[in-house]
C-alpha cells in the first residue's frame, strides 16, 4: 500500500492556527481534534488516525508536517502502530518530513511504535527547524509485543535546527542488527526511546540523571535530549516527560 498525507498549519492572524491543508489517505488518515480553549487557546491539536493495520511489509507511507511562523500545532496517535510481517518478507517503509517556521511551534507526541516478530520495518524522520523555532518531538520504540522477540525495525532521526545539524541519530533492532540487545545498546530492556525539546532562549542546563537507565542532556544549540530504555512502555513513558508547554498529554 501506498500512502501519503499531509498537514499545513498556519497562523490565522487572530492569535490561533488555522490548518490551511489536512489531507490523508489510508492508512494515514488526519483529524482535527482541537482541545478546549484557555490555556490551550492558538493551538491545533491533529490525531492521526490508523485506518487499516500495519505498517504491513511492502506498504510505503510518508507524512508532510509544515508550520509556518507563529503557528502551534500538536500532532498524536490515537493508538500504538504495530509494524507487522508481510508473507512476502517485503520492508515496510515511513518517511516523516517536516518543516517548522521560525516562531512556529511543534510538538510531536505519537503513541509508541511496536516491532513485530518477523517484520521488516523502517522509519525515516527529517526535521527541519528554524531559528526561532520551538520543537517537542517524541518517539518511543517496543521491541516486539508480549512475549515475542521483535522483527527487524530501523528508525532514523536528522533534525537541523538554523541550517546546522542539531541530531543525527539511528537505532537497529531484531536479527539482522548485530549487539542491538548488548549491554552497549539495549541489553534486556523491552522499551526505548528519546524526547527531543528545542526551546530557543532556554539556558543549556547540565546533563541530569532521571533514573538508571534515563538520562537528559544539553545539545549544542537551545535544545535538550532526553534518551531511555525500560522494561516495559508505562516505564518508558514516564521518563519522556517535559513541563508543560501546550496540549500534550501524558
Amino acid at each position: 500500500m501506498r500512502a501519503h498525507a499531509r498537514v499545513v498549519a498556519e497562523a490565522d492572524g487572530r492569535g490561533g492556527t488555522r490548518l490551511a491543508q489536512l489531507r490523508g489517505e489510508s492508512p494515514l488518515l488526519l483529524r482535527r481534534t482541537d482541545m478546549s480553549a484557555g490555556l490551550h487557546a492558538g493551538w491545533a491539536t491533529v490525531h492521526l488516525v490508523g485506518g487499516a493495520a500495519g505498517p504491513l511489509g511492502g506498504d510505503d507511507l510518508r507524512l508532510d508536517i509544515e508550520v509556518g511562523p507563529r503557528a502551534r500545532l500538536c500532532l498524536h496517535t490515537v493508538a500504538a502502530s504495530i509494524a507487522l510481517p508481510s508473507r512476502t518478507r517485503a520492508e515496510s517503509h515511513l518517511s516523516v518530513r517536516v518543516t517548522v517556521a521560525d516562531g512556529g511551534t511543534l510538538h510531536w507526541l505519537p503513541e509508541q511504535t511496536v516491532a513485530a516478530a518477523g517484520c521488516r520495518h523502517t522509519t525515516a524522520t527529517n526535521v527541519d527547524a528554524g531559528e526561532g523555532a520551538t520543537l517537542l518531538w517524541r518517539d518511543e520504540l517496543i521491541c516486539g509485543r508480549h512475549d515475542e522477540a521483535p522483527g527487524e525495525l530501523a528508525v532514523s532521526t536528522s533534525v537541523t535546527y538554523a541550517g546546522r545539524p542539531l541530531l543525527r541519530q539511528r537505532l537497529d533492532i531484531g536479527p539482522g542488527a548485530d549487539g542491538w540487545a548488548g549491554p552497549a545498546v539495549l541489553g534486556a530492556a523491552k522499551a526505548t526511546g528519546s524526547l527531543l525539546h528545542v526551546h530557543p532562549g532556554a539556558a543549556p542546563g547540565a546533563p541530569h540523571l532521571l533514573g538508571p537507565t534515563a538520562v537528559r542532556v544539553p545539545l549544542a544549540g537551545p535544545a535538550s535530549l532526553t534518551t531511555a530504555t525500560a522494561p516495559d512502555a508505562h516505564t518508558l513513558r514516564r521518563y519522556l516527560t517535559e513541563p508543560d508547554t501546550g496540549p500534550r498529554r501524558p
